[in-house]
């Protein structure tokens, strides 16, 4: 019934202006408030069903009352029923003539009343609106729209037909398979027959990509696979997906296989100033009346990469970025980034849980995924945040607002250190805030249209609330100071009030553990390869991001052979902390050593850029004929290409980079254009209050000897740097670990098995 009249009913402009919605609890009490005062005779949730050709239209209607021969479908909102956006009422009205379409064939009636009751969530007011209407006129608007939808759903069902039949002949496009990623096409292939997940770690050169989108492209048919997510945690890893993409799709016939790449909002927003709503945007106004031919092109067009999105959403009218998010409807494969299907409000992974699709993810650079989530489930809100919002707060608002400041003064005034992490967030401080976020509420509800930073502020105190309410030992939550002349400004523009808050105090949540918030989503879809070549051990990501226990694993083996890369351990040299200034000139003497026995183009990496400048000014001073240049801090993309662009075939001289940055993985410099690296330093994080309770909580819940707080994650970081040195089986290059903790069992045990270290 919703796919229906989502489909058919939508008219008007796109209004993305936000308006409190009413909870699925609210949605509850709402419609039970009102199935209360009904009389007795009075049904709820009438499940109704009716023909219409091909199609089989299946719904439940809210309530249905004989004595009064009124359909009712009750919507619990927030606000003023004058205030729902005008696609939305045409929706709810939609919704309520086809159930009462369905209702008169199934009891034969010949006329009724159909009513659509919003309900205040907080007073449970109803506000009624009536129509009479006959069984004739009514079916009528349902054939109708059952006509307009049933060309759509032939053309899709035959569209998924001749999808399936392509990608079940689907041949390897390179004809031949790489060493090595024969093996990872299989192990994908079964874990998708077998919907189970799988985590892949595969070396650089064995084409991972094309390894895990082709098994899974042929899987798609026999696994009764919807559709397919391709995500990645950089940006970068999209290109290299639809280079991928690309000639899978030319191999099946008809290029019947339709492919999306979902992009940021202010990548694909035409008119950045402007509002999205059809009173400020003119790509907004009347979009849902042209977005039906738009969204026929666009599926005959099948590749639907960003500059396609745009050219067609723009010959129509229409906003790029929302015809995209319409797409995700109608693709078979979506190429985005990581939060589509992992953030709370992924847009993927939700509308699969609405469409109960059969979703398969499969996760670029999947190492990454454990930060990316962290950030995800973590929020911080400073004083000088809430002070700035409660200038703009209205005379109403100012008694919560200071009832909230006041109780996190307290608690920073409590705890008088720099930084202070507490095993439970008081009830106090958990009180005061929900008072103000249900002020707040109050207050966007009478002002629904309302933007600015006091709505800014509003989404964050919720997304706080949100994570207090699911607090548990997966997270940290800590007060933390940090002296800025933004919190002093703050403290003196809110010198009335009552009382002195502390001016550098910020209360953060710190997701440790994503494992508490993806567990359901990964158990959701039908299955999730994660790919890398830096995963293991493969009991990190499996405890940290809540991986089902059934949980594939496959090592793959390098394309080339070891001796192609000669590993080196610098056993005499410690680049721990205390002892960097004693290290430099050992460090610079032996990459000039190295580089005088093989010339070539390096990378050599560093803990921090004050590091590296040290490095790399000793260098400059003992070894000045040696070429050399920096990564800097904030590097613009001019800059960072300019720093690549050095790496010419059969160049020379050394490029300095921070460990863990852009340029310790995603780069691809092939042949003579990098034949070796340096990497002085163990890759440990900094040593800080939050870092020892990362720690702490990890060692209590899985083990202080895994290491899975700064062990496990730093010899992620060295191996994925190393990987940029041979990135095919004919390259030849060489790898310096300039630290003597390199020799230690522990650490050695992380290492790539493959690797041939000399000490």
């Amino acid at each position: 019934m919703r796919s229906l009249c989502e489909f058919t009913a939508k008219q008007g402009d796109l209004d993305r202006r936000f308006t409190p919605s009413a909870t699925a609890l609210e949605g509850q009490h709402g419609q039970a408030a009102v199935v209360a005062r009904r009389g007795p005779a009075y049904e709820s949730e009438v499940v109704l069903e009716g023909r219409s050709g091909e199609l089989r239209v299946r719904g439940r209607a809210d309530g249905w009352d004989p004595i009064r021969g009124c359909l009712e479908e009750i919507k619990t909102i927030r606000g003023l029923p004058e205030d729902i956006p005008e696609n939305r009422r045409a929706l709810h009205w939609a919704q309520l003539q086809t159930y009462g379409a369905l209702l008169c064939r199934s009891r034969g009636l010949a006329e009724l009343h159909i009513a659509l009751v919003y309900v205040d969530a907080a007073t449970q007011h109803e506000t009624v609106q009536r129509l009479a209407c006959s069984a004739a006129e009514l079916d009528a608007a349902f054939e109708d729209r059952c006509g307009r939808y049933r060309a759509w759903a032939l053309q899709e069902a035959a569209h998924r037909r001749a999808r399936d039949e392509a990608l079940a002949a689907l041949p390897f496009p390179p004809g031949d398979f790489r060493p090595g990623q024969r093996l990872l096409a299989e192990a994908v292939y079964r874990s998708a027959l077998n919907r189970r997940c799988l985590l892949a770690q595969a070396p650089t050169g064995i084409g991972k990509t094309l390894g895990t989108l082709f098994p899974l492209l042929r899987a798609m048919p026999a696994a009764g696979i919807d559709k397919i997510g391709f995500l990645t945690c950089k940006g970068t890893g999209r290109i290299t997906a639809l280079e991928a993409l690309e000639p899978l799709r030319e191999h099946t016939p008809g290029r019947t296989l339709r492919v999306l790449t979902l992009v940021a909002k202010e990548q694909a927003c035409e008119h950045p100033q402007a509002a999205c709503h059809g009173e400020s945007c003119p790509l907004a106004r009347g979009f849902y009346d042209r977005l039906a031919a738009a969204r026929e092109e666009a599926v005959a067009t099948g590749w639907l990469d960003p500059a396609a999105q745009r050219r067609i959403a723009l010959a129509h009218g229409i906003c790029p970025y929302y015809l995209g998010q319409e797409l995700l409807r109608w693709a078979d494969v979506v190429v985005g980034d990581v939060h589509h299907a992992f953030d709370p409000y992924g847009a993927l992974f939700a509308l699969a849980q609405a469409q109960e699709w059969k979703l398969a993810l499969l996760v670029d650079e999947a190492h990454n995924l454990i930060e990316r989530t962290r950030a995800m489930y973590s929020t911080s809100m400073s004083l000088a945040q809430i002070r700035t919002a409660a200038q703009s707060a209205p005379s109403g608002l100012r008694g919560r607002f200071q009832r909230w400041l006041k109780a996190v003064a307290e608690l920073a005034a409590a705890h008088d250190d720099d930084y202070h992490a507490l095993d439970t967030v008081p009830d106090a401080l958990a009180e005061a805030l929900q008072g103000l976020v249900a002020g707040l509420a109050d207050h966007v509800q009478k002002h629904p249209l309302a933007t600015g930073p006091l709505l800014d502020f509003h989404f964050q105190a919720l997304a706080l609330q949100r994570l207090i309410e699911r607090f548990g030992p997966h997270s940290v939550f800590d007060v933390q100071r940090e002296a800025t002349a933004p919190a002093r400004a703050a403290q003196a523009a809110m010198a009335s009030l009552p009382f002195e808050p502390d001016p550098e105090a910020m209360l953060s949540i710190r997701n440790i553990v994503p494992a508490a918030f993806l567990r359901p989503r990964f158990a959701a879809c039908h299955t999730v390869t994660l790919f890398s070549a830096t995963l293991g051990p493969p009991e990190y990501p499996r405890d940290l991001l809540g991986l089902p226990e059934d949980t594939g694993w496959i090592d793959v083996p390098p394309p080339f052979p070891p001796e192609h890369l000669e590993v080196r351990i610098a056993g005499r040299l410690s680049t721990r902390y205390p002892h960097r200034q004693a290290s430099l000139d050992a460090v610079s003497d032996l990459m000039a050593r190295q580089y005088a026995q093989h010339p070539g183009n390096y990378l050599a990496f560093f803990s921090s850029f004050e590091y590296l400048d040290q490095a790399a000014s000793r260098l400059a001073l003992r070894h000045p004929e040696l070429p050399q240049w920096r990564q800097s801090r904030a590097m613009d993309e001019a800059s960072r290409r300019a720093f690549l662009g050095r790496f010419v075939p059969g160049g020379r001289g050394i490029a300095f980079a921070v460990l863990g940055g852009a340029f310790a993985e995603g780069v691809d410099l092939p042949g003579s254009r990098l034949v070796g690296a340096f990497i002085a330093t163990l890759g440990l994080p900094p040593v800080s209050p939050v870092q020892a309770q990362f720690r702490t909580r990890l060692d209590a819940m899985f083990g202080a000897e895994h290491g899975y707080a700064d062990r496990v994650p730093a010899m992620q970081k060295v191996v994925q740097a190393a990987g940029r040195v041979l990135r095919s089986p004919e390259d030849r290059g060489w790898l310096w670990l300039m630290d003597q903790r390199y020799r230690r069992p522990e650490v050695r045990a992380l290492l790539p098995s493959w690797w041939r270290i000399e000490a």
